[in-house]
């Protein structure tokens, strides 16, 4: 599928893997839309960047893991660009918690990361979805982690969402057919402002790379765009990690 002139919407599209999959949506001709929550100056600074290169691009704000912002945000979105094609659950939280302190995941922190992990990636399909119906060509992209398929990562919490990330990658991607497709990128250890202060810990988390190499976000990007693009995929896990899981 050609995404030029599609609209999409980027969650957490202000830092970090967020920007770089709006920059890179933005370089093929996509219209985008850059939700945050917290984060109004970078998400502000995403939306700059895409035109100072000539691009289209504004940015919205709701927390994804309540429902009545995320429904109020669609249709803002809607309203300002015609249309939603394209959506990409990159909106994501995290803890950092040794995994020995079972004590320290506490209710609070399971919901808050259940919340915006998992329930934001439903809330935003569900809202996206009537819209991307009515073209025909819709695809949703969810960021997961290795962390759901090993198990270990920066909490058990998290690691635990990404996990639910991937099932309900495969559920959407039943409920939405045929109309809308939905995928997941699974990446390995990303160097993001998550892990300021944490470099050793990530090395840790990374330490047999068959490639050598941590990807980058520019990497997380590409195969978001690429996923967007391959009509003859869904329910799809794909990961890129450069060999840290083999």
């Amino acid at each position: 599928m050609k995404i030029q002139n599609k609209v999409a919407l980027v969650t957490g599209g202000g830092t970090g893997i967020g920007r770089a999959v709006c920059l890179a949506l933005a370089d093929r001709g996509v219209t985008v839309a850059v939700n945050y929550s917290k984060s109004r100056e970078e998400a502000g600074e995403t939306v700059r960047l895409i035109q100072e290169q000539g691009g289209r691009a504004a940015a919205f704000c709701a927390n994804v893991s309540d429902d009545s912002q995320v429904r109020q945000m669609t249709e803002d979105i809607v309203h300002q660009f015609g249309g939603l094609d394209l959506l990409v659950n990159n909106a994501s939280i995290t803890a950092h918690i040794p995994y020995s302190d079972l004590e320290a995941c506490t209710d609070e922190v399971w919901d808050e990361l259940l919340g915006v992990n998992v329930k934001g990636m439903f809330h935003t399909a569900r809202a996206a979805y009537p819209y991307m119906r009515q073209s025909g060509h819709g695809a949703i992209i969810n960021l997961g982690s290795i962390a759901g398929t090993t198990g270990r990562g920066s909490s058990l919490p998290y690691a635990v969402s990404k996990a639910a990330v991937h099932g309900l990658t495969k559920s959407l991607a039943h409920a939405l057919a045929p109309a809308v497709r939905v995928n997941a990128i699974i990446p390995g250890a990303v160097p993001t402002r998550w892990w300021q202060g944490q470099e050793e810990r990530m090395q840790q988390l990374a330490p047999n790379l068959l490639l050598q190499q941590i990807a980058s976000v520019e990497d997380i990007a590409a195969a978001v765009c690429g996923a967007l693009e391959q009509e003859a995929m869904t329910g799809q896990l794909i990961t890129i990690d450069s060999g840290q899981t083999l």
